[in-house]
């Protein structure tokens, strides 16, 4: 008896790999960017709109709630950017043995974070070291 199998490969029949996962975070920060880019040419609006759009703005900014999605929106925005220069490498083909993919793919995240963090402790200590 022949058994029921899929007819192409899926998530119930492999296992996650950090290469898959960087790949579907890859396209996940992608689109939060794209979502979140409303916000930022707002923000620019209330800049050139004054000082009054501009204070508004920020109150609202303020709430713990925006400063969680900007926070995740800060560490796409650094994932998406070091993974599309990995990109760039592999574009030119180079980095495609599999112990400099997953050095990379581990450094991309690595640095992501890191950027993010210093990002927000900047932001958060009125942008002095």
């Amino acid at each position: 008896m022949q058994k029921e199998r899929p007819l192409s490969p899926h998530l119930q029949v492999y296992r996650p790999q950090l290469t898959s996962m960087l790949s579907i975070l890859h396209r996940g920060t992608g689109i939060f960017l794209a979502l979140g880019t409303p916000l930022l040419v707002y923000w620019l609006v209330t800049i050139a709109a004054g000082p009054a759009a501009y204070a508004e703005l920020q109150e609202c900014l303020s709430h713990w709630f925006a400063k969680l999605v900007l926070f995740g929106w800060t560490f796409a925005l650094f994932y998406h950017l070091c993974n599309g220069i990995r990109h760039l490498f592999w574009d030119s083909g180079k980095g495609y043995e599999i112990e400099v993919v997953y050095k990379s793919g581990w450094t991309v995240l690595a640095t992501s974070i890191v950027l993010t963090l210093i990002t927000f402790y900047l932001a958060l200590s009125g942008g002095s070291a």
